[in-house]
């Protein structure tokens, strides 16, 4: 793959710019390409050629473009993973080169998961909650009342519905978790908890405090004590988890919004489902989220240019079309509000309710967090909810063990 080094203008004057997506669901994949087609055919000095990437080890395929001088000219990533691309100088500040009226439409929220220290080094345009998709016909037939986003769960409530869905050869929920650390942060803010603490001289250190251990100590006491969760999800990845849904084993799964595609695509004739929104705490309906976002390579000699197709790109019809394709939620205020996201079918409805209470994900500034989640705390978690450790030792893992790995990064 040729990057940013070999792109440019040939003999004709034409700029050629590499754009790398990551879409990988079809109708994803085709928005984004016909979104280039489209570019192409309106700008023929600008040419983007598309690149196919993959979300499985991107962030170690950029960092080795990056220092090789290979990286695409614009980059689709996730806003957890540009920390120590900005800090790195491997991504371009895009403030200088956006046009106000994107600017406009995105909120400073979203605009904030983006930021590392004074410069914008990608523009956040999809967003995914985490809901619970559950079985209709079983929700009905448990009696438990239906939350809705104005009157949500608690997450004692959640427990108690789960227990109670809980029949013999069925379980009241299902914790796909074999990436537990997005899950287990992101869904905590919901109770307050926020694990990592920013000192007045900047640096960042890992306190695992009462209301953090809220939604682990909930997930663990459904498989441990009230038997209304399965253990064998715990190793399973979300897709893993609907055979068995769809099979009646589980009434309730928790999954990103877009796994309503797959749900959609798989489930069988006459199966009934609907989206509730994940439990309410201390903190309301909030929780975290790492939106997909747009980057400009610090090597691409043709900023400008690239960022006038991030803009094409994410202009509001267009964000409608890419955030359908990916099933999840544009940022956009117009994106957001047009009609197409707001029907009741599939649950877009619900997830639109949700867009107000995201947040950025804890540890979305935090140098060092990806090694953290690596080597401390996917290991600990796993641990924790196998029931291989407790909580007091979870607690000293994470912040004993933790805070050491931050303090490499913050020397």
């Amino acid at each position: 793959m040729s990057g940013c080094s070999s792109s440019g203008g040939g003999g004709d004057g034409r700029i050629t710019l590499e754009f790398q997506s990551l879409a990988w669901q079809r109708e994803s994949v085709v928005a984004n390409k016909e979104l280039v087609a489209e570019w192409n055919a309106a700008h023929p000095d600008i040419r983007v050629r598309y690149l196919q990437g993959s979300w499985d080890g991107v962030h170690d395929q950029l960092l080795t473009s990056f220092e090789g001088g290979e990286a695409p000219d614009v980059i689709h990533d996730a806003s957890d993973d540009l920390a120590d691309f900005a800090y790195g100088g491997y991504l371009a500040d895009l403030r200088p080169l956006l046009p106000a009226a994107l600017k406009d439409d995105i909120p400073a929220p979203s605009w904030s998961m983006a930021t590392f220290g004074d410069g914008v080094y990608g523009v956040p345009f999809l967003q995914e909650p985490r809901v619970l998709i559950a079985n209709s016909d079983l929700l009905r037939a448990s009696g438990v009342r239906i939350p809705t986003p104005r009157h949500p769960w608690s997450w004692g409530e959640f427990r108690r519905a789960a227990e109670r869905l809980r029949r013999p050869g069925r379980y009241g929920v299902a914790w796909p978790l074999k990436e537990p650390v997005s899950a287990t942060l992101n869904l905590a803010l919901s109770t307050g908890g926020r694990l990592f603490h920013r000192a007045p001289d900047g640096k960042w250190a890992i306190r695992f405090e009462a209301a953090d251990e809220v939604v682990p100590r909930t997930v663990h006491d459904q498989v441990a004590e009230d038997r209304s969760a399965s253990a064998a999800p715990l190793d399973m990845g979300g897709s893993d988890t609907l055979p068995g849904f769809f099979a009646g084993k589980y009434a309730m799964v928790p999954l990103g919004f877009s796994y309503r595609q797959q749900v959609v695509q798989q489930a069988p004739k006459g199966f009934h489902w609907q989206v509730l929104p994940a439990p309410s705490g201390a903190g309301g309906l909030a929780q975290g989220v790492s939106p997909q976002t747009l980057s400009v390579s610090a090597d691409c000699p043709h900023k400008k240019a690239a960022a006038e197709f991030v803009a094409f790109m994410l202009r509001p019809p267009n964000m409608v079309r890419l955030a359908r394709g990916d099933w999840m939620l544009p940022t956009g205020t117009r994106a957001l509000a047009d009609p197409a996201l707001g029907t009741a079918e599939y649950g877009w409805s619900t997830g639109t309710a949700l867009a107000a209470h995201l947040r950025p994900a804890p540890a979305q500034p935090v140098r060092g967090y990806a090694e953290w989640k690596d080597k401390v705390a996917t290991p600990a978690l796993q641990e924790y909810y196998s029931g291989a450790i407790g909580m007091a030792e979870l607690r000293r893992r994470l912040e004993r063990d933790g805070n050491l790995v931050l303090a490499r990064y913050q020397r």
